[in-house]
């Protein structure tokens, strides 16, 4: 059952379901906590590539939305965001760290391929000190329960503001 009052934009199928955080708000304060300590010491922009990427994967309009709207907001380009989804075949938009990043991203992402294949491991190693590492591992995580929140309750795309929840 939706708790939501006006749903009277969407297709019946597509309304937003509740309001996840207004019924388990200890969860979403412990999530928001969580996704502050994961995001510390880590590029913002290369963070909200990580986000839109994984955005992406799993579907999540509201993160998708909100990600790129903050990407912009810290100085990405249109250009880079739009690429992201065909990234393999637009690598020359990304920085070697980037790529890492982001191909670290999927493979801890789509966990139905398998578990993270060495190779992909060992080039964000290359990449990133092992703290920086642990670190995006921790804001990829965290973005995958973001995400999941959001598309299991239809949270709806389109009235975030940059920074917003920062």
């Amino acid at each position: 059952m939706s708790t939501n009052d006006d749903n009277s934009e969407y297709a019946p199928e597509r309304a937003p379901r509740m309001a996840w955080a207004k019924h388990a708000p200890e969860v979403y304060k412990a999530m928001v906590r969580l996704d502050a300590a994961a995001r510390a010491g880590l590029d913002p922009r290369l963070l909200e590539l990580v986000k839109i990427r994984a955005s992406q994967l799993n579907h999540c309009a509201f993160c998708l939305d909100m990600h790129t709207k903050d990407a912009l907001a810290a100085g990405e380009s249109v250009e880079r965001i739009i690429q992201l989804g065909a990234w393999e075949e637009s690598r020359h938009f990304y920085t070697a760290k980037e790529l890492a990043a982001i191909e670290l991203t999927e493979a801890v992402t789509v966990l139905t391929d398998g578990f993270v294949p060495d190779e992909v491991y060992e080039r964000a190693a290359g990449q990133f000190e092992e703290a920086e590492l642990a670190q995006l591992i921790a804001a990829i995580t965290v973005i995958n329960a973001w995400n999941r929140f959001g598309v299991s309750t239809r949270m709806a795309p389109g009235h975030y503001q940059p920074g917003q929840h920062a």
